[in-house]
């Protein structure tokens, strides 16, 4: 009995000192390729297409402070024209020059401050939504292209356009059955 009881003993050590080595041996491989990996990302070239990213001077840059990046408006009926003013101050150390704005789709049109927005000044960024053709939730946004840091802002109106009554006509719906 005592010798079956030290077999199983020794049986149980052999097992864990066999799993203990087993994970050292993993542990090992898995540092080995980590350091493989290290060596294959070092000795990459960097593509010709990837330009280096340098600190910007902060002395050139604009900064915008928005009142508001975007704006509810709410509920309307499909064709309504909706526009907002996005007020905007240059907390920068440069004049702020706004290079480009794009609209996300046709239905929105950007207007903006055209000449460079001195440090401490305003300026706006005034955005109109058509809202014919367009139904349901709607978020059209705009994206600003500036000497600010990053480069690119986003401004956004959201809401919800009621779909006109199909053919209806509200001054003539119809014969009133009694």
């Amino acid at each position: 009995m005592k010798y079956l009881k030290m077999s199983a003993l020794a049986l149980a050590l052999a097992i864990t000192a066999v799993g203990c080595e087993t994970k050292n041996d993993q542990s090992d491989k898995i540092a080995e390729l980590e350091q493989k990996l290290a060596r294959l990302e070092a000795s990459q070239p960097i593509p010709t297409n990837v330009s280096s990213v340098a600190a910007a001077d902060p002395t050139s840059l604009g900064a915008f402070q928005f009142q508001e990046m975007e704006y509810d408006f709410g509920t309307i009926n499909e064709g309504k024209v909706v526009e907002h003013l996005f007020k905007f101050t240059n907390n920068g150390q440069a004049p702020l020059v706004i290079s480009n704005i794009t609209a996300s789709c046709g239905c929105t049109s950007p207007d903006w401050t055209k000449t460079p927005v001195k440090p401490g000044d305003e300026g706006f960024v005034k955005v109109i939504f058509n809202s014919t053709a367009k139904t349901g939730t709607q978020a059209p946004t705009v994206t600003i292209q500036a000497n600010t840091s990053p480069n690119v802002t986003r401004l956004r109106l959201k809401g919800n356009v009621t779909p006109k009554l199909a053919g209806a006509n509200p001054n003539q719906l119809g014969p009133v059955k009694k």
